[in-house]
Parts: C-alpha cells; sequence; structure tokens
C-alpha cells in the first residue's frame, strides 16, 4: 500500500497518474479526509467525477475498494436482517472466520470496518437512501464502528478512508454532514474538461476533442431533464474517434447522440438545435 501523501500537490501528481484530474480545491479536501482521517461528502451534479475519485484514490493508494451502493428502500432492517437463529449462527461463523460476503449492506460496511486504513469505502448515492438507513451510517461515521445484533460491536482497528456520494436529489441530515468533510464538485471549464478528455482517452486527436467539448458546454445550456456529465463526454468522445470520426458534423452528432444525452424528451430537444449545437463546435 502507498504511503500517504506529504502534501496537495503530491496528491494532486498521484491522481493525475491514475487518469483523474483534480483541481486544488477538490485536491485538498481529499487530502484533509486522508489525513485528518475524516469522512468526505462529495456532491455534484451527475457524472462529475464523484464516484470516480473513489476509484481511483483506491487503485493510486493500493487499498481495497468497498462500495456500499445506496438505493431507494434500503433501510436498517435490510441492513442488520431478519435475525433468526440460522442466519444468526452464519453470521457469526463469517465473523469468525473473517469472511464477510459483501451482499448486504451490514457486510459490506463490516468488510470496511474490518479493513480499516486498508480500504477505501465508497458509500455511492447516499440521498437515495431513506431517513432511518442515514441515521444508522452515523454510528460508522462517527466512530468508524458497526452494532449489530446478537454479535456486539464491530470497531475499525484503524479508521477507512469513506467517500460518500451524492447527486442532491434529497437534502441531507445535517447529522451526517456535521460528520464529514463536504466538497461540491461541479461541471469543469471547457479548458479542464477538455485535458481530462485527453488524459482519459489520449488517442482521440485534441480537435475532435475539442469540439466535443464545445458542444457538450452548448448541451448544458439547454433546458434538459438530465444534462450530460463530464462522463458523457468522454464517452462521446470515444465514441466518435472509434468511428473513425474527425470531426463533429450534424449527422455524426445525431448518429452519436446516445453516447450522451440519456432521456428521450431530451433528445428531442437536442435533435431540434443540432445544427447551432455542432456550428461552433
Amino acid at each position: 500500500m502507498a504511503e500517504q501523501p506529504r502534501a496537495v500537490g503530491e496528491l494532486t501528481d498521484l491522481l493525475r497518474q491514475g487518469g483523474y484530474l483534480a483541481d486544488r480545491g477538490l485536491a485538498t479536501a481529499l487530502f484533509l479526509a486522508m489525513s485528518l482521517p475524516r469522512p468526505i461528502l462529495l456532491e455534484g451534479e451527475v457524472g462529475v467525477g464523484k464516484t470516480e475519485a473513489a476509484k481511483v484514490l483506491a487503485g493510486v493508494f493500493g487499498r481495497r475498494l468497498i462500495r456500499l451502493q445506496c438505493y431507494e428502500g434500503i433501510d436498517t432492517h435490510q441492513a442488520l436482517y431478519e435475525w433468526d437463529y440460522a442466519r444468526q449462527m452464519l453470521q457469526i461463523r463469517a465473523l469468525s472466520e473473517h469472511q464477510i460476503a459483501a451482499g448486504d449492506a451490514v457486510d459490506t460496511l463490516l468488510e470496511a470496518v474490518r479493513a480499516g486504513d486498508q480500504a477505501v469505502l465508497l458509500i455511492d448515492e447516499v440521498d437515495r437512501a431513506d431517513d432511518e438507513f442515514e441515521a444508522f451510517l452515523l454510528e460508522v461515521l462517527s466512530d468508524f464502528q458497526v452494532s449489530i445484533p446478537e454479535i456486539g460491536t464491530v470497531t475499525a482497528p484503524s479508521p477507512p478512508l469513506v467517500v460518500l456520494t451524492s447527486n442532491r436529489t434529497r437534502e441531507l441530515h445535517d447529522a451526517l454532514k456535521r460528520r464529514c468533510l463536504y466538497h461540491w464538485i461541479g461541471y469543469p471549464s471547457a479548458a479542464r474538461e477538455l485535458e481530462i478528455v485527453l488524459i482519459r482517452e489520449p488517442g482521440v486527436p485534441q480537435a475532435l476533442a475539442r469540439q466535443v467539448v464545445a458542444a457538450v458546454h452548448r448541451l448544458r445550456e439547454l433546458d434538459l431533464a438530465k444534462p450530460p456529465g463530464v462522463a458523457e463526454t468522454i464517452d462521446w468522445a470515444r465514441t466518435l474517434d472509434l468511428l473513425g470520426g474527425t470531426a463533429l458534423d450534424p449527422q455524426l452528432a445525431s448518429d452519436t447522440l446516445g453516447a450522451v444525452v440519456k432521456d428521450r424528451d431530451d433528445l428531442d430537444l437536442v435533435q431540434e438545435n443540432l445544427e447551432e449545437i455542432t456550428s461552433g463546435a
């Protein structure tokens, strides 16, 4: 496992080597989360790189990525099981043998707690979980431990790096926010987004990448239900390059819109404005 970064600039360079271009604000927030240590809540629009930040951190520091994908309906009942006798025995055996599956929420959290600083725990899209499950997470975020019926409290030998992400589909409670550092990831400038595309897809011609970035920025100015994120910009550039495109003309853009526009009504709106979107690209 790689050593703790000693400065923000060092972390920025390591993330870049992992294919992730973090601005100084994000790199500083991640550096503090690792150094204090404190959980960090990353909020922002869909596709701006919140989840990817956790993945790259795990990769460049040689830590296990343990991902808890939140979803509507996940709650403490599911997290703590229906504690019938047979299930208790299986769980007790798994704990004693350190063989914890990651299929359920409690398993995932236990796995991360036991891994300690050998892991990055990604609690993805926490805004999709309900209030009860959000409250359940407070113990993990405060004390890096999980209390479960019939077994007791399992405490991390050393804190894992915890990254929570939220797309702000609902407001999170203050109690959860107080336990975390916070950083908002917005859409990057055109220049930074071009650099991101070229880092992630170095084979794409720079002129084509610049046209794609310009077109995506025009798309974000439209009244779209689901504006494209950086992930879609990268996908579009990759798609066009795969098809041998050298310039973003209206026909090629129309043929490949599925890489960047993911809503039926948005697709109609974009088609109506395609000439304008590609004319200055």
